[in-house]
């Protein structure tokens, strides 16, 4: 349930906008202007001053896009949200307007590559040093907290490793610094993961993945505490400039309402195609939160719905034999990303985490032998065919 007692799947509907505001629109208007009039010259210095609520300039606020914001905040269960142009713009706006010069952060054991490079060029010109941890302890967290702390950054589930973090444990240890907890929650969207309701602070997500469901928009978002959102909007957020575009809001907004059928959906054939990876002679491991003998297993039941639907897995063999596994598939798509309609399978130590020093890749446990699978809406039969006939083909 949402805070407002309706179902999410009532929610993620109806929630943040009213039609009558637009004219009986069933469908949320998109409002593809750059910029908005005033009625007097009056009125737009209330508006710039902060004395009038009003739209001035897309860069600042949009109504697609805030009814996207409020659609996200509601399912959440947080008081506000804040749309980007991207993932990363997400990411990277949360953690300036969260650090200055010489802080640190605190991280969990894995992170995507271009949130490590992030923090890598933060550590560079800024001096923001970071730690990782495996914060399975209350006291491997505490072992990391500085006085110079100023977040704790989590993934979970972890990519592309898929290992999970005690949200409730991390966020209890947090908040004996008065420390904030940002979580990356774009593997799980809130149907089946809500961090805020665990106590974390600020919730992330890439929306170009589930959120939007379909491969067709870049996008980010932030749910956390309003006075804190209202803070990012009016600085960090309008003077980098890193904002949602109208339509990239108009498709979110659409492909929201259908977000807990698809990800029941890939929920059920990424549950069955685990169960024949993992028994297939050529993987060595199967990693997916939903695998009951892993000792992550409680932590699953605990905090998510359901497994999800991205698993990882790695293959008796070389990154030459990973690659040609990929080579050998016939509709499996080799693409990054993933939350799409399509099964897309992709290797990690050369894509999505190839800015990751191999040292440090190993350390997070991402080996040339690992590849991430995003298991789609198509028929679990076919994808494991796809596989099946791949996974044969190595030597």
């Amino acid at each position: 349930m949402t805070k407002n007692n309706k179902h999410f799947e009532t929610s993620v509907i109806h929630d943040g906008y009213d039609a009558n505001d637009m004219l009986g629109s069933l469908s949320s208007p998109l409002f593809q202007t750059s910029t908005f009039t005033f009625e007097t010259a009056e009125q737009g210095e209330r508006r710039f001053a902060g004395e009038e609520d009003g739209y001035i300039y897309s860069r600042l606020g949009n109504p697609t896009v805030s009814v996207l914001e409020e659609k996200m905040a509601a399912l959440e269960n947080g008081e506000r949200g804040l749309a980007f142009s991207s993932g990363m713009a997400a990411v990277s706006a949360i953690l300036i307007a969260l650090t200055k010069a010489n802080d640190h952060i605190v991280c969990s054991s894995g992170l995507y590559g271009c949130t490590f490079g992030l923090l890598s060029m933060m550590k560079e010109k800024y001096h923001i040093t970071h730690d990782f941890s495996e914060m399975r302890t209350k006291e491997e967290v505490r072992d990391c907290i500085k006085p110079e702390t100023a977040c704790i950054y989590v993934e979970t589930p972890i990519n592309p490793t898929m290992k999970l973090i005690d949200l409730q444990m991390v966020a209890d240890v947090a908040h004996e610094y008065n420390i904030p907890v940002v979580v990356d929650n774009t593997f799980s969207s809130p149907y089946l993961q809500r961090p805020l309701d665990l106590g974390c602070d600020v919730v992330l997500h890439s929306a170009t993945k589930y959120i939007g469901g379909h491969g067709d928009v870049i996008a980010g978002v932030a749910v956390g505490k309003k006075d804190f959102l209202d803070e990012v909007a009016m600085t960090t957020q309008k003077d980098i400039g890193g904002v949602m575009a109208p339509f990239d809001a108009w498709l979110l907004i659409r492909g929201l309402k259908t977000l807990p059928i698809r990800l029941d959906r890939h929920c059920d054939n990424a549950e069955n195609i685990f169960e024949r990876l993992r028994q297939h002679p050529k993987v060595a491991r199967v990693f997916y939160p939903g695998d009951e003998a892993s000792p992550a297993y409680a932590i699953c039941q605990k905090q998510m719905k359901r497994g999800g639907g991205l698993l990882s897995f790695e293959i008796n063999g070389t990154k030459k034999e990973a690659q040609q596994l990929l080579n050998s598939l016939n509709f499996v798509k080799i693409a990054v990303s993933l939350g799409d309609a399509e099964t897309l399978i992709q290797h990690p130590a050369t894509m999505t985490h190839s800015v990751v020093p191999e040292d440090v890749r190993a350390d997070m446990g991402i080996s040339d032998s690992l590849i991430r699978l995003s298991v789609g809406l198509e028929a679990w039969q076919d994808v494991w065919a796809d596989l099946e006939q791949a996974l044969d083909q190595l030597t």
